[in-house]
């Protein structure tokens, strides 16, 4: 088991920067005070975001070792790992929330990560693009070629998405892992919806993307 130090202290150059969309939901989801894992943070945006508006325990693991310094430069409790390999290292229900803020979409094996997200976190936190937004189905048709997402502008081979799926996609991942979709909101122009857990084919088609919170059944 990997030791991960806690550092309290916020980064001065994150403080006032504007969240992003996922990351101000992803903030109201999680309760005060919450032990709190983020995989794939990158450089620590939302790590801070949780630390400075929630006072959670938040800690962080990336691949990216660069990112890693960085974070850990900005006073943020974050270690190299890679999560396909080393989630299998923490104990169970170590953390009230494991958060995939557009991770997942970007693992060799989403399904491992997700599963083993579910066992060290009593609630699980993904945020995910949809590529099935009806501008991305628009544009197949007319054309026959694949959008990124989101912006529903960039060519699919500009995107660092390994796995690129729909809000039913995630939704269906989730079913097959036994776990209940507690909470979902699409966002689209950088606004969050209406929740939409019971009425999937709505987010499918008009959401760029979407935040599920999901809890073992």
């Amino acid at each position: 088991m990997m030791a991960i130090e806690l550092v309290h202290s916020t980064p001065l150059d994150l403080v006032d920067a504007a969240p992003r969309a996922d990351h101000a939901v992803i903030a109201r989801m999680v309760t005060p005070g919450a032990k709190v894992l983020e995989i794939g943070c990158s450089d620590g945006a939302l790590l801070s975001l949780l630390a400075r508006e929630r006072n959670a325990k938040a800690r962080g693991l990336d691949r990216d070792q660069r990112k890693v310094n960085l974070c850990v430069a900005r006073g943020l409790s974050v270690v190299q790992a890679d999560p396909e390999r080393d989630l299998q290292n923490f104990p169970g229900g170590a953390f009230d929330f494991v958060v995939l803020a557009h991770t997942l979409q970007k693992q060799a094996n989403p399904r491992l990560v997700l599963k083993q997200s579910a066992r060290i976190g009593e609630r699980v936190i993904v945020s995910v693009a949809n590529f099935a937004h009806w501008r991305s189905r628009l544009a197949l048709l007319n054309s026959g070629r694949m959008l990124g997402p989101m912006a529903q502008s960039a060519r699919w081979c500009d995107s660092d998405t390994s796995h690129p799926s729909s809000v039913r996609d995630v939704a269906e991942l989730a079913d097959d892992l036994h776990l209940a979709i507690e909470r979902a909101l699409p966002i689209s122009g950088g606004q969050p919806g209406a929740p939409f857990a019971k009425t999937r084919w709505r987010a499918n088609w008009f959401a760029e993307e979407a935040v599920f919170l999901l809890v073992q059944t």
